[in-house]
């Protein structure tokens, strides 16, 4: 059964132009199971509203929050990928620019 469903994936995949989606394609990519996409998707969720808290307060740097968010990822996923793939489909779009910012000065 699992033959088959990898099988179908691989078909719809093909009629998708999955550069669109990139976060969803590294989440079946990666063989991510719905707890963990849950689990990523909350963490991120509450990066952002710290990332929220810490700029309303006037905090300027904002890479303990980077920090954070590369140390508590799955070890299945890339920080530099997620990211990437966040900012593309929309996803907490200050928090990746500032994400996306910090990586470039580095």
């Amino acid at each position: 059964m699992r033959d088959r469903t990898a099988f179908h994936l691989q078909l719809i995949n093909k009629l998708i132009d999955m550069d669109k989606y990139p976060l969803t394609k590294i989440i079946i990519e990666k063989d991510l199971s719905e707890i963990e996409y849950h689990e990523f998707m909350q963490f991120v969720h509450r990066l952002n509203d710290e990332y929220e808290k810490q700029k309303a307060e006037g905090l300027l740097d904002f890479s303990s929050l980077l920090i954070q968010f590369a140390g508590m990822l799955n070890e299945k996923l890339d920080p530099n990928q997620m990211i990437d793939a966040l900012h593309k489909e929309g996803y907490y779009p200050n928090l990746m620019n500032e994400f996306l910012s910090l990586l470039q000065r580095k």
